[in-house]
């Protein structure tokens, strides 16, 4: 075979592999299928809210994914999940994307990430009854304290790096930690910056004083790790929507 038919049959190749990619891409789905499944727990205030009432979600990650929705325009189907396993669902195909969750080591090993575009930390949190019992995280990582968390969240995971001297109690998904701090079941609960201001000035918990935030990490949505396609997609949409005041637009009408 000379030199220009190994040039060409290369191109083809290289062709015919770029077809299977896009073939196979999470965004050819979402626009051939005219819909856009999106994976939410509808637990985490202001992010995603769920009224069982009328099983319809709204918050911050609610607004963004509309928006997403839209600019493919397609519909967006939220698929519930937890916690637990909103990795998983992501990994095994049963959404295209999630709503808002931390970037960490050990989920970047199974998924992608899209571009960050919020951050938080995370500190501890307990009813005003009981403020005064506090001061510090010290004060916290003590035997007979109870420390609530939910499994699978990133929360539970600190809770027993930070305290493991503290009486740990976890509770599944939809059940949430604080929850057992406001029935009096748990003494404190860690949570984000972004939950804790919801929280406080719907159910009057308060940081506990003296205990500094810590754990500063960033906010994306969890795409399909192999798909580059669809995150080069999900990547220039957000860095788009963040040049035009989209984001700004969204914390502010959420408080965050």
């Amino acid at each position: 075979m000379n030199k220009f038919f190994k040039t060409a049959a290369a191109a083809a190749v290289g062709l015919a592999l770029s077809g299977a990619a896009m073939a196979q891409s999470a965004l050819n789905e979402i626009l051939d299928g005219g819909v856009l499944k999106v994976g939410t727990t509808g637990d985490w205030n202001p992010m995603s809210v769920r009224d069982p009432a009328t099983n319809s979600y709204k918050g911050f990650d609610i607004d963004i994914m509309t928006e997403l929705g839209k600019d493919l325009g397609v519909e967006v189907e939220f698929v519930p999940t937890d916690w637990k396993t909103l990795v998983n669902g992501v990994v095994a195909g049963q959404y295209h994307i999630t709503g808002s969750a931390s970037i960490s080591p050990a989920r970047m090993k199974v998924a992608g990430f899209s571009e960050s575009y919020i951050s938080v930390e995370i500190s501890p949190f307990t009813t005003a009854d009981k403020a005064s019992q506090f001061s510090g995280h010290d004060s916290i990582n003590q035997p007979g304290v109870k420390v609530a968390t939910t499994l699978g969240t990133t929360f539970e995971k600190l809770v027993r790096e930070w305290y493991p001297n503290a009486d740990i109690k976890v509770v599944e998904a939809p059940a949430r930690g604080y929850q057992e701090v406001l029935a009096g079941r748990a003494d404190v609960f860690i949570t984000s910056n972004i939950e804790g201001s919801t929280l406080a000035t719907k159910f009057g918990v308060v940081a506990v004083e003296g205990a500094e935030a810590r754990n500063p990490t960033p906010i994306a949505m969890l795409v399909p790790q192999a798909d580059q396609v669809w995150i080069n997609y999900v990547n220039n949409w957000v860095k788009v929507k963040e040049a035009k005041g989209f984001f700004d637009g969204i914390k502010a009408k959420w408080g965050l």
